[in-house]
């Protein structure tokens, strides 16, 4: 796909966004610009055992991805679940973060800044550290890379995550980098992990962004990429000159992409398991896999059960009507029957468990009297609403409560569930839509509110062509009141500032969410240390072990 083209055409960004949106754990498991996951299959048994063999330590570990490995891996460009993962293993940049706190940590850079709110960071790169090629990481592919993410002509996801507050990075010398910025902006640390270190002399060729979006991949990190067969599986082996912070403990990896549950399930449960880990695994198998000797962990998180409203078709116009559907929802009966206990009804976009959460001044208590009266105020009677749904398997199982639940009010209610890449390529298209159903999880990309803020709501954001809401004089407010907030130096002022600004988000309930929901992990204790389980789609393994 090129990235010279700036209309919505088939090569434009609405077609690389669909690519973000069909192959990613944010709308799906995981949305992007909305993250979202594709209806691919297992490849043939054949394949998916590529890469497996040896025994004790020297043994393949085999992981089950339940995203497809066949979305963009470009590290400037992917949302995909299975390629951000893999990126992680494959790639460093100048800063990295923990999977789970998100706490950066050196990884191509020897240390972190000493001021954190200076507006100019130097880093040295890390002495001997080298591509999987064998050439020498040097300020060059790192000033490469952020030239391509900073390049107004270069249409990228990543530029959404520095561009306004990141002003350029410079060479000082073959081995140190500055990013000069716009104004302090302390948050722009964890946010240096997106920024994945790229070799120059790799991607620099003509046609190589076009490799990288099928799955080139060479990093510095410490597996190197050995195979890579779209639809089926990518293999990786420890990288033997790496001499950084997060060692490879094992000596080759297979991860397989299994979307459809059952397969997956089956690959690691039972006498013949032939993997040891798998990420994406339904509610409903938990206690089976448990019985079965295996750790299932939950990971609690942004990942959510959203609605979407075309503002442009009424009365979805008027906010009234939108605050009636919401309140209308049971969700502690969508928690309790379609998610078996794991998630909670959403009481702010950001989940609980957020360092930024406050509950929100509107709450969408399960209240069909409000609701009913809500539609009354509006002027509306006998309303007829097709939901346009992604069909995630979660998502389905949650669609019966909405329909029942709005049903319960007079709002005759259908149910059109379709594959994650027609609905929004029905969105990219501009087709009329009363109300979208899908899942989203920017958790891949970091913790902090502003981020995730921001990937949701703003002025040119996807999401918000969607709505068709961006021009509404309540949505050019709350963009300043965003950007605002962003340049806010004081920590606890601009906290403060961003809850304020979710309050209007959660008044208006033009992209809101309705539950947050856990993702689980299974693994074999008896045969995997460090296992923690992540609140978003895909499997870090940087600090798992061999038991």
């Amino acid at each position: 796909m090129r990235d010279d083209v700036t209309d919505d055409g088939p090569a434009g960004p609405a077609a690389r966004r669909r690519s973000f949106l069909k192959y990613t754990g944010a709308v799906g498991a995981a949305a992007a610009l909305p993250p979202v996951l594709a209806g691919c299959s297992a490849g043939p048994q054949s394949t998916n055992d590529t890469g497996d063999g040896g025994s004790g330590k020297d043994r393949t570990l085999t992981a089950v991805i339940g995203y497809g490995n066949d979305g963009s891996w470009d590290p400037t460009q992917t949302a995909s679940a299975f390629a951000m993962a893999a990126n992680n293993h494959v790639y460093e940049g100048l800063l990295d973060t923990d999977p789970i706190s998100r706490t950066p940590y050196p990884a191509l850079a020897t240390g972190l800044p000493k001021d954190p709110n200076a507006t100019t960071w130097r880093f040295a790169l890390r002495p001997g550290a080298t591509f999987h090629d064998g050439k020498p990481v040097t300020a060059d592919d790192v000033v490469f890379v952020f030239d391509r993410i900073l390049d107004p002509g270069t249409q990228t996801l990543a530029k959404g995550f520095f561009v306004s507050w990141l002003k350029e990075v410079g060479k000082v010398d073959a081995r140190t980098v500055e990013l000069r910025l716009r104004f302090p902006f302390p948050d722009g640390l964890a946010r240096l992990t997106l920024a994945k270190i790229m070799p120059r002399h790799v991607f620099s060729r003509p046609g190589a962004w076009d490799d990288a979006i099928k799955g080139l991949a060479v990093g510095s990190g410490p597996y190197r990429q050995t195979a890579h067969h779209p639809k089926s599986n990518t293999t990786f082996e420890a990288f033997a000159a790496y001499n950084g912070p997060r060692r490879p403990a094992f000596r080759r990896m297979n991860w397989l992409t299994i979307v459809d549950a059952a397969p997956r399930v089956a690959k690691i449960s039972g006498t013949g398991a032939g993997a040891q880990i798998a990420d994406n695994i339904p509610y409903a198998n938990v206690a089976r896999l448990e019985q079965g000797g295996l750790k299932v962990g939950g990971g609690a998180g942004m990942n959510n059960l959203f609605l979407m409203f075309n503002t442009r078709h009424k009365p979805f116009d008027d906010v009234r009507v939108r605050q009636a559907l919401h309140h209308a929802i049971d969700t502690e009966k969508m928690v309790r029957v379609a998610l078996k206990g794991h998630g909670k009804p959403a009481t702010s976009f950001l989940d609980e468990q957020n360092p930024g959460y406050r509950r929100a001044r509107t709450v969408y208590d399960h209240d069909p009297e409000k609701a009913r009266a809500l539609l009354k105020a509006a002027g509306v009677e006998g309303l007829k609403v097709e939901i346009l749904a992604v069909n995630v398997s979660w998502v389905v199982d949650c669609l019966p409560t909405v329909k029942s639940s709005w049903d319960a009010i007079g709002v005759e209610t259908t149910l059109a569930p379709q594959e994650t890449t027609a609905v929004f390529t029905k969105m990219d298209q501009k087709q009329d839509y009363q109300v979208v159903a899908a899942a989203s999880n920017p958790n891949q990309f970091g913790l902090d509110a502003d981020l995730i803020m921001h990937y949701n709501y703003g002025p040119g954001n996807l999401w918000m062509r969607y709505t068709r809401w961006a021009d509404h004089p309540v949505a050019k407010a709350l963009f300043r009141d965003m950007d605002r907030a962003t340049r806010e130096p004081d920590p606890a002022r601009k906290k403060s500032m961003i809850q304020d600004y979710i309050d209007v988000v959660a008044e208006q309930a033009v992209l809101y969410p309705v539950v947050h929901n856990e993702l689980m992990t299974a693994w074999d204790p008896r045969a995997l240390s460090g296992i923690r389980p992540q609140p978003y789609p895909g499997l870090n393994l940087l600090q798992a072990r061999w038991a």
